[in-house]
């Protein structure tokens, strides 16, 4: 069963408005929110913690205020997430370089367990591409196709280095800080067997780097794709995290068909989508409808009026970096529409037809109706309004400026 994430209809700061907006508590809850599986986020105290089927995720990890997560579905294909140990991993050696070892198996991990393990790496006194020490697993994939890997690694020193892998053959080197650091790498496979590695070798991109080190290592996850998504445990096996979705928010009695403001804050997880995705303000049917969204086109945002499937007004722009937070706001009344951005005004339409009352009757994180799949909305939300009225130049200059 679906439930209510912590959204909240409260006044606006605008007279005669009121709005939808994401708090960081529990409030009453406005949308339905729809997920088939477990998902982890970062809680308040910084700490990975599991979130139950249909239950929203409001993650810090970007510290300060939360966000809501819509990400899309993704499978971890390394099947033992949080033992990366002898026993799970496949670990080699070569010139003057020495097997991996496991120092110790119970150390405190980023979601509060005793589960992290502590490897050392060793190449020796070795200063070439022949000289490794390295934990590596291979898994099947699909050639031409992007993987991504994802990993906790805790240094006891800053300027600690270290490379990965994700598939095919590119390593790259990343620079830990002391503490626990999450490390990616995307990576697009050249066959359909690929591994995944961890460890040390020596001159390639970044020279001749630290040859001894000990770390710890969780939470390592493959998927599919070609960015990061949060962390999918696994214990024995691959595991998959169904799309998150909102939608059923308001009814045709609380939101203005002929006068409004919808208004978005949020960041997209790619610069460039593979398909359109976005959030809207609709009827049932979604003929009818005031769309934010991302698109195909690197950097683009969309903004789009349709009544009775008729585009009424259409704004796009690709100005900004849409993996940045930025404030969006659509208006909309007869023969005006307006889109505004990080307190700019984009576009205007003077030649605009506009709802019949009591028309517009939910918020959901799609475009055109489609209820589930690629098209719904994956990105980071924090902050999601709709207010009863077209707001003027001034107020959205001020809702919307950083």
């Amino acid at each position: 069963m679906a439930t209510k994430p912590s959204l909240a209809l409260i006044p606006s700061a605008y007279k005669a408005s009121k709005v939808y907006s994401i708090l960081p508590n529990n409030g009453d809850g406005d949308f339905t929110f729809s997920r088939g599986s477990e998902a982890t986020r970062i809680n308040k105290d910084g700490l990975i913690e599991t979130v139950l089927d249909n239950i929203p995720r409001l993650d810090y990890s970007d510290g300060g205020c939360p966000s809501l997560l819509l990400e899309p579905q993704r499978t971890n294909l390394f099947e033992n997430s949080s033992r990366v140990n002898e026993a799970n991993t496949s670990n080699f050696a070569i010139g003057t370089g020495q097997t991996p070892t496991v120092l110790s198996e119970n150390n405190l991990a980023p979601d509060g367990s005793l589960t992290a393990c502590e490897w050392n790496f060793n190449v020796g006194s070795g200063v070439t591409t022949d000289d490794a020490s390295l934990i590596n697993k291979s898994y099947a994939t699909t050639s031409g196709v992007d993987y991504t890997l994802s990993v906790y690694i805790y240094a006891e020193l800053d300027n600690t280095k270290i490379y990965i892998r994700a598939a095919g053959s590119i390593y790259s080197l990343r620079t830990l800080n002391a503490g626990w650091n999450k490390v990616e790498v995307t990576d697009t496979a050249t066959s359909t067997s690929s591994s995944w590695l961890i460890g040390l070798r020596q001159a390639f991109s970044g020279g001749i780097i630290n040859s001894n080190i000990t770390v710890k290592i969780w939470g390592l996850q493959v998927e599919e794709g070609s960015y990061v998504t949060s962390y999918i445990p696994t214990s024995g096996g691959a595991a998959t995290r169904d799309n998150d979705f909102i939608s059923g928010a308001g009814n045709a009695n609380l939101f203005n068909s002929l006068d409004g403001t919808f208004f978005v804050q949020m960041a997209s997880f790619l610069n460039t989508q593979t398909n359109s995705n976005g959030i809207e303000l609709s009827d049932s049917s979604g003929q009818n409808r005031v769309t934010i969204q991302y698109d195909t086109t690197n950097n683009q945002i969309r903004a789009e009026i349709k009544v009775a499937n008729v585009t009424e007004a259409l704004f796009f722009t690709s100005t900004y970096d849409v993996t940045n937070f930025n404030k969006i706001a659509v208006t909309y009344k007869y023969n005006e529409a307006k889109l505004y951005i990080n307190g700019n005004l984009i576009s205007t339409d003077t030649n605009v037809n506009i709802f019949a009352e009591d028309t517009l009757t939910e918020v959901r994180s799609t475009i055109a109706g489609i209820s589930s799949g690629a098209f719904n909305l994956q990105a980071k939300i924090k902050d999601l309004r709709v207010y009863d009225k077209a707001l003027t130049d001034a107020e959205l200059i001020e809702l919307t400026s950083n």
